[in-house]
């Protein structure tokens, strides 16, 4: 309950931030530097959250974090100067870390792959499912004004009462075990490379696309349904990628839905048809949010759950990283309303190559059993 109250703020705070820049007199300019600015929080909040969790446990953990992001969205419309708005972002960055990090490597404490995979199939299916939700909320409430900022900071407080009033079932506090250089290197390549693309990816998603579409000329109320189309892919793609996960190799399940989006990608920039755009869009988002989950599954394979928190840390951090990068790198590209759509094509049909070229070499590495 909590978790899907923290989505449904994150998902509506997400459109909020961009589109209301012009109302507190800042510029739009702002907008990949403040997504730039949230990540790096991420990152930083990534490399230091395990200590906080190791020391207070996972349920005050949770609190915490979530009454500092809720600071943070108090700050912003108070006091709206465009460094303000910048060190806000980082700070809610970091509180956000500290609520994933809390809440993956609680669920990722199981027994078993299968296990990990269904338990990360539900969360992500009630993360994107609230934050598709919150999308909404841009049309009736606006972008302007204290309103729709009391609103974000009304369901964080709310978010905080399932985890006061409920103690039972977190997880005992563990000593830490973190992971030394020589373990990092026996982490898969692909599963830190799946991380990392997913915030090259995500990161621009979040923090541009609202205003990509702007500059397409669609309304508020339009874009938070596009908004939402691109989370409601991802929360659905969830149980399949929970099912196959378990199933097929997780370096050609990303190659497979790195090359979903690339095809919906190409129905965006050459359709005008506006019921195609749609549900290209939610392609979009299933290839998309499908990265992030695989990569960690993958991970985690054949780690002891001492190791967890650790290894949530470190795909945290990959996922950071590119977070940071993505909004920065979409500054490059040619200046017209496609580009982050063409930043996008990039990134995944890179990615699909190289988790494609990773799947053939593991197969060809597998030694080849005699028959009887």
């Amino acid at each position: 309950m909590g978790l899907s109250l923290f989505a449904l703020a994150s998902g509506f705070l997400m459109s909020l931030i961009p589109l209301s820049l012009p109302a507190f007199n800042i510029g739009t300019h702002l907008a990949p530097w403040l997504a730039s600015s949230f990540y790096f929080g991420l990152l930083i909040g990534a490399t230091s959250i395990e200590a906080i969790v190791a020391k207070i446990g996972h349920r005050m953990a949770f609190i915490a974090f979530l009454l500092l992001l809720l600071l943070t969205v108090i700050i912003m419309p108070a006091f709206p100067d465009a460094n303000l708005w910048l060190a806000a972002r980082f700070v809610a960055g970091f509180a956000v870390a500290g609520v994933f990090v809390v809440v993956e490597s609680w669920l990722l404490m199981a027994n078993s792959a299968k296990q990990r995979a269904k338990r990360l199939g539900l969360y992500m299916t009630s993360l994107y499912g609230g934050t598709a939700t919150g999308q909404l909320a841009v049309g009736p409430l606006g972008t302007e004004g204290w309103l729709p900022f009391l609103v974000v900071a009304a369901l964080l407080l709310l978010a905080c009462l399932p985890p006061l009033l409920i103690s039972k079932g977190q997880p005992a506090k563990q000593a830490r075990h973190g992971i030394s250089l020589s373990a990092v290197k026996d982490i898969s390549r692909p599963a830190i490379m799946g991380c990392l693309v997913s915030g090259l990816v995500l990161g621009p998603i979040y923090g541009l696309l609202p205003l990509t579409l702007q500059m397409q000329a669609k309304t508020e109320a339009e874009i938070g349904v596009i908004m939402a189309l691109v989370i409601v892919g991802g929360m659905l793609i969830q149980p399949l990628v929970s099912y196959l996960s378990s199933r097929l190799g997780k370096k050609w399940l990303m190659a497979m839905f790195s090359l979903l989006g690339v095809a919906a990608l190409g129905i965006i920039l050459t359709s005008q048809q506006a019921q195609l755009q749609a549900g290209a869009y939610m392609i979009v988002g299933a290839s998309a949010f499908a990265l992030y989950p695989i990569a960690i599954s993958l991970a985690c394979d054949n780690s002891a759950p001492s190791k967890i928190v650790s290894i949530t840390q470190l795909m945290l951090f990959s996922y950071s990283v590119g977070s940071v990068a993505g909004p920065i790198l979409v500054e490059f590209m040619p200046k017209d309303s496609n580009a982050l759509l063409h930043y996008l094509l990039i990134c995944l049909i890179t990615t699909s190559l190289y988790m494609m070229i990773k799947s053939y070499r593991t197969r060809q590495s597998k030694p080849i059993l005699p028959s009887i």
